[in-house]
């Protein structure tokens, strides 16, 4: 790459640094983090390629300076806890904005998937569900208990187990992405193929308004969370198919990094709706427009945390 061609690429982000360093006590120290990273990569590249240009002197002194910066600030303090869930996770969202945009559609389109597999061939869900699963809800179906399926075991047994599987599926749509973000587009694939048949043979039967009040009044959060892990995943994935300026590791240890800071933001999330479905899912009494209710408040609070927030502190941030 030409010298002037590595300048033009990367001149924003390096006049964004100095804006960082002049008010750097408003900065967080993820934030100086992440970018003392692209930094020292870039610093990396410049020295294999210019080693004699002032662009390497200036990165050089750059970098010495942020390194003071970040060495200074290496206390963390308990506000940290904070602030990794109302600045760092929705700024990293912003960033993988796109890869989030992926993973929704790739995740609906395999659910349309399901359900014109399971509309074409009512067996189909047998295949994705397994036999013995659909014999007991169709047990549950013609007891006139559709939903029992929630009902049984201990509550806080459920809650438990729920969340850790919730957590380990989200885990693993992420570090798929390992295998190029293929892995965690076959993690999206598997799960929305699921969803789809499982809504569609409830159709079959005359019960998909209660099956979708039931199953999204947990499903809300938990399958969001599942779409923001495999936005996660494809990131992880691109980061080292696509390098850009980088070296292959510098780009995958970046996209690594920006993965599990959106995996452990997502674990909340998965707490709260293992809870729902372990405590409350169950209880298919409860007033319809009050499922209703919480349905689209929990939507409404995915949008707002993983889409309208991170946009609004990124053009407050610039």
């Amino acid at each position: 790459m030409k010298e002037i061609t590595f300048i033009r690429n990367n001149f924003d982000k390096w006049r964004h640094l100095e804006e960082m360093l002049a008010d750097v006590d408003g900065q967080s120290p993820a934030d100086l983090a992440d970018m003392y990273v692209d930094l020292t990569a870039d610093l990396a590249f410049a020295q294999s390629h210019y080693p004699k240009s002032r662009i390497t002197l200036y990165l050089n002194n750059l970098s010495s300076t942020l390194h003071n910066e970040i060495y200074k600030n290496k206390h963390e303090k308990w506000s940290r806890l904070l602030t990794f869930w109302t600045r760092e996770v929705p700024l990293t969202m912003y960033q993988e904005r796109k890869m989030l945009l992926i993973s929704f559609l790739v995740f609906v389109g395999c659910a349309l998937i399901g359900v014109i597999s399971q509309m074409a061939d009512p067996e189909f869900v047998r295949v994705i569900l397994g036999d013995s699963y659909v014999e007991m809800t169709l047990e549950n179906i013609a007891n006139g208990k559709p939903m029992d399926v929630y009902n049984g075991g201990n509550e806080t047994d459920m809650f438990l187990g729920i969340t850790l599987n919730n957590v380990w599926v989200s885990f693993q749509t992420f570090i798929l992405g390992i295998f190029t973000s293929l892995g965690t587009c076959w993690a999206l694939f598997n799960n929305g193929i699921m969803m789809g048949s499982f809504e569609a043979f409830f159709y079959q039967h005359g019960l998909l308004g209660e099956s979708l009040l039931a199953v999204f009044l947990h499903g809300t959060l938990e399958i969001s969370a599942i779409i923001v892990a495999g936005a996660a995943g494809i990131a992880l994935g691109n980061s080292w198919l696509f390098p850009g300026t980088y070296s292959r590791i510098v780009s995958f240890q970046r996209g690594a990094k920006r993965g599990l800071k959106i995996i452990v933001g997502t674990v909340p999330i998965f707490v709260v709706a293992g809870f729902i479905e372990g405590f409350l899912t169950r209880h298919t009494e409860v007033n319809d427009w009050l499922r209703l209710a919480f349905i689209l408040l929990s939507l409404a609070f995915v949008i707002f945390y993983f889409i309208v927030y991170p946009r609004r502190l990124h053009n407050k941030n610039n």
